[in-house]
Order: structure tokens, then C-alpha cells, then sequence
């Protein structure tokens, strides 16, 4: 691991944090396709650069994040990008405060304003499900200024060293619009791609070690299965989710397989086509 990786993270991890950032600490897990992709997101970490991770429906963008925030035991506060995001529901909005029958005007920092303050993690979802409007607020943050001048309160907020951003992008599915490319060339980006072969295995017996060598096996080869007809265009990509699969591998311990992948996977599908095709490729595999 890298030197500049391995000391940042040592002085992280001895930070003493209140007990309710404490409870934004995220749980590991994630487990790298690519063996340079995970060292080489947290070199871009620890030299402050925003990060972008570009990757499909269910390919683990969230659970790298919160794998980057149990590394360095670091709080992670998440925005979840929506056509309703506001800048009050990242920075945060004023209220009025009765307190011994007086009242006064009280300002409640969001997510954005907390971790600039605290030094945690901003975990950006969806970032381009927001409307382009809304995000150019963020500008100054992201770049090398990493300050915001607070358009509620008139507070010049400069980040903590430790301040770290972290957005994630599904390109092309419904609802999203490209992101703005002033806002784009603020992140350094990272292409996610999903699991596969040994390293989904992995994490399928770690997740359910009760389920049996012969049904893991056969998920693998649903999955690969699925996978080349979603590079062929006969399926959506949201049919190759490793998310879905790890949800039909759960069901399918309490219940018949075709059921389980029918409810995790294929009425996900919004053509009827593509669920009977993915039900097809499952009959072929199940005896």
C-alpha cells in the first residue's frame, strides 16, 4: 500500500470523534475488481481530490464508499441526489427555536456544512439525478478553494484537511441528465466495474456461508450468463446487478431458485421479453 495512504490513514483512524459522528462510520466489504482500483482511489483520498465512481446499477459504488469510510474510520454524510434536492437539503436551513419562552432563529447544518466542519465524508448518490441548477453550489467546494460561503447564514466555511468528497454516477438510465462539465472536471473519476468470477464468490460465501457450494456455483454461472446477453443488448443492465444477485442468493435459502431470481432479478425488468429470457438462461442452469 502507498506510504502517503498508509500515514494519512494511521492519523485518521486515531481522530476522536462524538459519539453521534461515531455512528456515521460505515461498515467494509468491498472487494476490488481490479487489483490497483482500490489503492489507487485512496491515493486520490488522501491528496484531496473529489471522487467520481462511474459504474452500473448494483456494481458496489455505495459499498466502496463505505469501505473507504471504515478504512479511515472516518463519519460519512450522504446526500441522496433526487429532481427535489435543494440547497437547503445540502447545507442546511434555518428554524425557529423556543427556549425559556423566548424564540429565536437557529440555523441547522446539513450534510455538506457538517462534513467541511467535522472533516468526514460527503457521499454524493446519484449525483446526476440532481437538476443541473442545484449543484454549481458545490463549485468552490470541490475545487482547489475546498470553501463555501454559506448563502443562509453569510458563514465563510474553509474544509477541514480531513474533508473528503465522494459522488456516484449511473450513466444512461432513466432520470438522469449528463452532468454539468464545469462540475465534472472537479473529480477524478473511476470507472466501477462488477464483480466477477472469484471475487463474487467471495464475497457470496461471505455474505451466506450457510448456502451450498452447488448453488453459489450456480448463481456465478447465471450471472455470467446474464452478463453477456446485457453485452449483447437483449437485456438492461440492471439484469446483470450484482446487488440483485446477492439478493436472490438470500431468497433462494428459504425458497425454490426460479422464485428467488424472479423476484430479486427479473421483475425488476421493465420488458416482458427480457424477464422471460433471463428466466430462460436460469432453466438451462437449474436440475
Amino acid at each position: 500500500m502507498n506510504k502517503l495512504v498508509l500515514d494519512t490513514q494511521k492519523r485518521r483512524v486515531d481522530r476522536q470523534y462524538t459519539q453521534n459522528d461515531h455512528t456515521l462510520i460505515q461498515q467494509g466489504g468491498y472487494i476490488s475488481p481490479i487489483p490497483s482500483l482500490w489503492e489507487d482511489i485512496l491515493i486520490g483520498v488522501v491528496l484531496q481530490k473529489p471522487i467520481l465512481l462511474k459504474g452500473p446499477s448494483g456494481s458496489g459504488k455505495t459499498k466502496l464508499a463505505q469501505s473507504i469510510s471504515a478504512y479511515f474510520q472516518q463519519p460519512m454524510q450522504s446526500i441522496n441526489c433526487s429532481v427535489d434536492l435543494d440547497a437547503e437539503s445540502m447545507l442546511g436551513f434555518k428554524t425557529i427555536i423556543a427556549k425559556e419562552g423566548n424564540t429565536h432563529i437557529e440555523f441547522v447544518e446539513g450534510p455538506v456544512v457538517q462534513a467541511m466542519k467535522n472533516g468526514h465524508i460527503l457521499y454524493i448518490d446519484e449525483i446526476n439525478m440532481a437538476k443541473p441548477e442545484t449543484l454549481p453550489i458545490l463549485h468552490s467546494v470541490l475545487d482547489h478553494r475546498r470553501m463555501l460561503t454559506n448563502p443562509f447564514t453569510g458563514e465563510v466555511i474553509h474544509a477541514h484537511e480531513d474533508f473528503t468528497v465522494i459522488a456516484a454516477i449511473n450513466e444512461g438510465y432513466v432520470g438522469t441528465s449528463p452532468m454539468n462539465e464545469a462540475l465534472k472536471n472537479r473529480f477524478v473519476t473511476f470507472s466501477i466495474p462488477y464483480l466477477t468470477g472469484d471475487q463474487l464468490e467471495k464475497v457470496m460465501t461471505a455474505l451466506y456461508p450457510s448456502a451450498t457450494l452447488q448453488m453459489v456455483e450456480t448463481f456465478l454461472h447465471i450471472h455470467e450468463d446474464l452478463k453477456k446477453q446485457v453485452l449483447n443488448g437483449l437485456l438492461a443492465e440492471e439484469a446483470a446487478s450484482v446487488r440483485s444477485l446477492l439478493d436472490a442468493l438470500a431468497l433462494a435459502e428459504h425458497m425454490p431458485l426460479e422464485r428467488a431470481i424472479t423476484y430479486a432479478i427479473a421483475e425488476k425488468l421493465e420488458d416482458k421479453i427480457e424477464r422471460d429470457l433471463v428466466m430462460e438462461l436460469v432453466v438451462t442452469w437449474v436440475k
